[in-house]
């Protein structure tokens, strides 16, 4: 259902790994940008991302499995920015050859969106028990 506000959440993280992630680098290593699909790991945790992201749109039906699908969504990108920090750490102390970028905040994004997901799917949930409590 669009017009619930976990789903625009979902489809946030499904754009936002999905999409953006392979347009902006994540990183500059001695002068060139290094992008997403530059690391095939990379690149499949990102779309490993946004695909469990979409499936999760699509169980809004059964909001137990729903949660648990965000859940699972949230250790991929928890292992993504594992290795974006483990990366970061074993940089060597050069001077200006190696930066960070933007795009290594999208796992700590993602997970913050499927959060708010996870409560609002908490909240309708809570919602229906409630409902189904008058009768």
């Amino acid at each position: 259902m669009i017009q619930r506000i976990q789903t625009l959440f979902l489809l946030a993280v499904a754009v936002l790994n999905g999409g953006v992630a392979f347009v902006i680098p994540m990183y500059t290593e001695k002068g060139t940008a290094v992008m997403v699909y530059d690391n095939i790991t990379y690149m499949v945790l990102f779309v490993l991302s946004a695909i469990v992201a979409v499936v999760s749109i699509t169980l809004f039906k059964t909001r137990k499995n729903q949660f648990v699908v965000n859940r699972l969504n949230m250790i991929f990108n928890l292992i993504l920015l594992g290795l974006f920090v483990y990366w970061s750490l074993n940089l060597p102390g050069e001077g200006n050859t190696s930066e960070k970028g933007i795009g290594m905040l999208f796992p700590i994004i993602s997970i913050v969106l499927l959060v708010l997901a996870n409560r609002a799917i908490k909240k309708d949930e809570d919602l229906v028990k409630s409902v189904d409590r008058l009768r």
